[in-house]
């Protein structure tokens, strides 16, 4: 759906404006570009993707050594997290959460920078801000994150009332610079109608939070070991129980994020995996008994790739809406694209987005609302502008839409029940 995205917008529309998505501006711009450089590639986004991977890697290892974190210098955390990643096959392809989690750990490294310095530092401090404010331009979502940012900075990193005005004030700057690109290209006022709609429209599983157990379990329980080991048989320096505390607050927040994520997929776990390697990791480097060390050290580097890469080839059978694998022929008639205003988007498979709903949740939220005289004429202009030569609606929205706006009427002929084509 992000190539589909992609692709549309690089005809010129308007996310928001022209195209109803849920996807961060950040993020639509980076599809944007990557479909104008290679198109429906696939194959980039799995490199883009991967390299993305490798930098949270490096990163996350290198600021583990820089603030000693932990009594000796290791790459054991890389390791760990690597083999983290391969939880699931979308860990690794490119997804705004990918994006904006990247920013999130720039931010994070920069709260750990407090807990060793001691001492004001105003830069580090509004780059805090700005790796927050850019990761919530990626993924909307993560404006939970602002909160996380207020508090640790408070409670744990010692923020002054001139450090916390600074972070906040880089927060908003990524934001504030967004809202200016949508006034210089006339479209502020619809981006204020619609974002809203991004947290408020009703949730929709992709995947059941039951079907991440069968190859989380293992990472899970490696990972609360590490934590009790680490925590109640293993003394630490006051900047470690800091950086402790951190981590710990990290995760309450990430898990606490799913409260606002509206699709449940396995990709929106990456933002537990900084903290799940470094307890992972305080377990195999505290935990004395060898002849358990072993199997566990092999158990998480390659039975757990390959037994997610099984388990998720498997799933593909039961999460049907989430792996598009239905064999859609192109239709010869379709000559541009069409429009699907239901909840199985494979058609886009072979047909490209012509119209102004993509996200079909977000949409029928949209759509459903309570609408005054302008906003009907923004919808109605929005029809008129693009015009889709063939919609798809097996959930009678478009046929509602026909009924609400009877001058659309005109433009469309009901072909057969819930298909709609262009005069």
């Amino acid at each position: 759906m992000w190539m589909v995205l992609g692709e549309r917008l690089s005809e010129g529309h308007l996310l928001y404006v022209d195209v109803i998505d849920d996807t961060g501006a950040l993020s639509a711009g980076v599809f944007t570009g990557l479909h104008l450089l290679f198109g429906r590639s696939e194959i980039a986004y799995l490199l883009l993707g991967k390299i993305f991977v490798l930098f949270q890697i490096y990163y996350w290892n290198s600021t583990l050594i820089k603030y000693r974190v932990f009594d000796e210098n290791t790459y054991l955390p890389a390791i760990v997290m690597a083999a983290l990643f391969h939880f699931s096959f979308d860990l690794m392809y490119l997804s705004p959460t990918l994006l904006g989690s990247t920013f999130l750990l720039l931010a994070f490294g920069q709260l750990f920078s407090h807990t060793v310095l001691q001492k004001e530092s105003s830069e580090s401090t509004l780059l805090i801000g700005i790796y927050g404010g850019l990761a919530t331009g990626f993924h909307w979502n993560f404006v939970f994150f602002l909160p996380f940012l207020i508090f640790t900075g408070l409670s744990i990193s010692s923020f002054t009332v001139r450090q916390l005005f600074l972070a906040i004030m880089g927060f908003l700057l990524p934001i504030l610079l967004i809202l200016v690109f949508y006034f210089w290209n006339d479209g502020l006022e619809q981006a204020l109608q619609v974002w809203p709609i991004v947290f408020t429209y009703p949730n929709y599983g992709y995947q059941p939070y039951l079907s991440w157990l069968a190859p989380g379990v293992f990472p899970l329980v490696l990972a609360l070991a590490g934590y009790f080991i680490g925590s109640f048989f293993r003394g630490a320096t006051i900047n470690q129980q800091k950086q402790r505390q951190l981590i710990l607050i990290w995760l309450l927040f990430s898990a606490g994020l799913f409260f606002l994520v509206k699709n449940t997929a396995s990709y929106q776990l990456v933002i537990f995996l900084p903290a799940m390697s470094y307890f992972i990791t305080q377990f195999f480097l505290y935990f004395n008994w060898t002849l358990l060390l072993r199997p566990a050290f092999f158990g998480l580097v390659l039975a757990l790739p390959i037994w997610g890469m099984n388990y998720w080839q498997e799933r593909t059978k039961v999460d049907a809406t989430y792996f598009v694998t239905a064999p859609i022929e192109k239709d010869p008639f379709i000559q541009k694209g069409l429009m699907v205003l239901e909840e199985n988007p494979s058609p886009y498979l072979t047909h490209s987005l012509d119209g102004p709903f993509l996200n079909f949740h977000m949409s029928a939220s949209y759509l459903k609302q309570e609408k005054n005289l302008q906003q009907k004429a923004q919808v109605f202009q929005m029809i008129r502008r693009q015009q889709p030569q063939q919609v798809y609606d097996k959930e009678g929205l478009f046929k509602a839409l026909l009924e609400e706006l009877p001058a659309l009427k005109e433009f469309y002929n009901e072909d057969k029940p819930g298909r709609y084509s262009k005069k």
